[in-house]
């Protein structure tokens, strides 16, 4: 018999137990999404903006909707690193070297 305690421990500890795929997949879509956010296109514009908002949502709102403009490709691996970043273990430019440099950039251009 399940109660709503047992529920949620079983649901953390299998969140846990995938984590290290979750972590590996996300920051594999990061690594491929920084050098289309850092291009003149209008899917670097939806990129970029995407990653400013998980960087700091209040000061870079975005708006969920724009991914639809995005190939499956590019739109699954927005995907991937928002699960990085559902339960964060570091800042989302962290994952990078030379994150702030390149975050600096994304502001300049997108945000």
């Amino acid at each position: 018999m399940s109660t709503p305690d047992r529920d949620a421990f079983d649901a953390l500890f299998q969140y846990q137990e995938e984590r290290p795929a979750i972590r590996e997949a996300g920051i594999a879509a990061l690594q491929r999404l920084v050098p289309v956010a850092r291009r003149d296109t209008g899917q670097s514009g939806v990129i970029g903006s995407f990653l400013l908002g998980l960087y700091n949502g209040p000061a870079f709102p975005f708006d969920l909707t724009r991914l639809r403009a995005l190939d499956a490709g590019l739109f699954d691996d927005c995907v991937a690193v928002l699960c990085l970043d559902n339960c964060p273990e570091m800042e989302v430019h962290e994952y990078l070297p030379n994150g702030d440099a390149i975050w600096a950039e994304l502001r300049e251009n997108w945000g």
